[in-house]
């Protein structure tokens, strides 16, 4: 069995349960420093920081996943595309497309309690 970390009730509300925390409230959402956003829950690697911009949406934001870190899947309601981490299945948020944002024109909009910042060394 994979070793994960034991969540407490907020993070297994959005981890487990597919919860959303409050917009502007989470650490990462004006976090800019260079490093790595892991999964809380697994500690596979997602984000690199080099892809994190602002979008003044209320959650961190990046254009690029880790490669093959990162699953996508229609949500329940039909309209958005769910993210979770391809290891675990732990909820992440949402991704969304051609919005204009970056080069890349793609919003992983992520919780920040879904995730752990490993600093670059």
């Amino acid at each position: 069995m994979p070793d994960y970390k034991t969540l407490t009730p907020e993070e297994a509300q959005v981890i487990l349960h597919k919860g959303t925390e409050a917009p502007y409230s989470g650490q990462y959402n004006e976090f800019y420093e260079d490093g790595m956003y892991k999964c809380k829950q697994c500690g596979v690697p997602l984000f690199d920081s080099s892809s994190k911009f602002n979008s003044s949406c209320g959650w961190p934001s990046f254009d690029t996943a880790t490669e093959n870190a990162v699953k996508e899947s229609l949500d329940s309601d039909g309209r958005r595309t769910e993210i979770t981490c391809s290891n675990c299945g732990a909820h992440l948020g949402h991704v969304f497309r051609g919005e204009g944002f970056t080069e890349k024109n793609t919003r992983h909009c992520v919780n920040s309690i879904s995730l752990d910042f490993v600093p670059r060394e």
